[in-house]
């Protein structure tokens, strides 16, 4: 496929702005062809506008229609075959094979959301059949159901090219709720976006979708974002990147005169406990095995573990010598673009120079610019108890250890916690007895815990929460992984009194689609 560095706006490519830019090779600072041209206002304006437009007919499509249009996005993206791999290895500095397990993470996701929608309950059914004779009033038919919000902005990440990006989670699961999609597509991987984006652009077509059912316009401009953000049409926003970006977002959309949800996921430190039993036992192992979690993807996840709490002792001792050891032992890693490694610097500078905290151990250098270098801190629980800074995020491979005297002091410091995507905990049989308190704790401070595991790798189903309390999140309710991430884009339609012929298939006696319904306080499919 020939790169146009155009804006995609319903079914045409457009390059009415001014000003141009280029994706850079983050392993040799070189820009790479083609130019891409930002979107100009009018082009967001004409992106939304077709957008809302589209939204009066998508929306009524059926659950199998918006299925077997989320499978012609997936077919078309398998279809672009090596030639998507390679524009985003250039543009990312990411090997193949991350690449090609994320494309078929990303192609399973978009099925998982056809399956989903085939089988039809996620849109929530309640009926209360009407009773005439009930005293002393009577009680009305009442039927609800979710129904899609209109037209939906989506930013892309930087550090998932295709799992987050242009046909992500949030792009899939707003399509899958009857939702158009506005994708800003993410400025560091321009060429990508534009191949994926065409794709779905094909999918609308071969689906006989209305056009304005998905566009992308681009622009490293903070002005771009904010013209979907601030356009009176949009209803949504789904977000993932820093807590900087996703906060002004959102205080962006509460000041419109119709203020519209963002759901913005904005990273974590996801705060890793090894109880003492563990440490005595497995301390070799969970050194090796959370070094390499830290390391994972340059640290470029935002589940990577930034903290790790443990009880002083000789094992713990011993544990953060091994880690240390491990930690040394890394190679530097490429970094996604020049501006995330100097964030990575200063985020290791601010912490390194922080009063009471150490640097342990350092891992190789390289010396282009772009490589970050994994890095051991370490602290003590009071210190860390009285600086709510060493909780920020540090986006890269390093993590600060935390020790704490006794039991009483880990659980100050799960108390103290913010809000974050994970918590791990490693421990024995013994040690989670011993720490129940810890465990009911934790689960008011993430959206996933995990046992005796790591945090890193998010597996896409539909049990999965990818989410957590502020800041972790703008709204901890919700998660951007998994099939619950379809609720985020769908509010709830009360229809009171409706003659049956005039609902919708889904409230209708006899159940038409044949979908698992509340009626009259009970699950049923009859």
């Amino acid at each position: 496929m020939e790169l146009t560095g155009k804006n995609i706006i319903g079914h045409e490519l457009s390059a009415e702005g001014t000003d141009t830019f280029y994706a850079v090779n983050p392993s040799t600072s070189e820009e790479i062809k083609p130019g891409f041209r930002q979107a100009s206002p009018a082009e967001v304006d004409s992106a939304v506008q077709k957008a809302s437009a589209a939204f009066q007919e998508y929306r009524k499509k059926s659950g199998q229609e918006k299925a077997a249009f989320l499978e012609a996005i997936a077919d078309e993206i398998v279809s672009l075959g090596d030639a998507l791999i390679q524009r985003c290895m250039e543009e990312t500095g990411l090997p193949e094979g991350r690449l090609t397990g994320e494309r078929g993470r990303t192609v399973n996701q978009l099925k998982l959301f056809a399956q989903l929608l085939r089988e039809g309950s996620w849109v929530d059914a309640r009926i209360d059949t009407a009773q005439p004779d009930r005293t002393p009033l009577p009680r009305a038919d009442i039927r609800s159901m979710l129904i899609p919000l209109g037209p939906v902005g989506v930013f892309g990440a930087s550090n998932f090219p295709f799992a987050f990006s242009v046909a992500g989670g949030d792009t899939a699961s707003a399509l899958a709720a009857g939702c158009t999609v506005v994708v800003k597509g993410h400025p560091a991987h321009p060429g990508t976006s534009e191949m994926v984006a065409r794709a779905i652009q094909r999918a609308v077509e071969q689906c006989h979708m209305p056009e304005g059912t998905f566009s992308m316009v681009n622009g490293p401009s903070v002005d771009v974002g904010l013209a979907i953000v601030r356009h009176p049409l949009i209803k949504a926003i789904g977000f993932t990147g820093s807590f900087k970006g996703g906060k002004a977002l959102y205080d962006e959309a509460a000041k419109r005169s119709e203020p519209i949800p963002v759901y913005a996921e904005m990273g974590s430190s996801n705060p890793v406990f090894v109880l003492p039993r563990a440490l005595k036992q497995q301390k070799e192992t969970i050194a090796k095995d959370l070094a390499a979690s830290v390391n994972l993807g340059t640290g470029q996840f935002c589940t990577n573990p930034g903290l790790v709490f443990m009880q002083s002792s000789e094992d713990a001792d011993a544990f953060k010598s091994l880690l240390a050891q491990n930690i040394q032992n890394s190679g530097a890693g490429l970094m996604l673009t020049p501006g995330i490694r100097e964030n990575y610097r200063q985020g290791i500078e601010r912490l390194s120079h922080t009063r009471d905290v150490d640097v342990l151990a350092k891992g190789k250098e390289e010396t282009n610019a772009c490589y970050g270098t994994s890095y051991l801190l370490h602290t003590s629980v009071q210190s860390f108890l009285h600086d709510d800074t060493l909780q920020e995020e540090v986006f890269g491979p390093a993590t600060l250890a935390v020790s704490a005297k006794h039991q009483d002091e880990l659980l100050q410091a799960a108390h103290s916690l913010h809000g974050h995507l994970t918590v791990t905990v490693h421990g024995t049989e013994e040690d989670l007895q011993e720490h129940r308190e810890l465990l009911t704790l934790l689960e008011q401070k993430a959206g996933r815990i995990t046992l005796n595991g790591y945090p890193t790798g998010v597996e896409v189903c539909h049990a999965m929460v990818h989410g957590g309390p502020y800041p972790a999140t703008t709204d901890s309710r919700t998660t951007s992984v998994g099939t619950a991430a379809i609720n985020r884009f769908a509010r709830p339609v009360c229809y009171q009194s409706f003659p049956f012929a005039l609902l919708p298939d889904a409230l209708k006696d006899g159940n038409p689609l044949n979908i698992w319904r509340l009626v009259n306080g009970n699950y049923q499919k009859e």
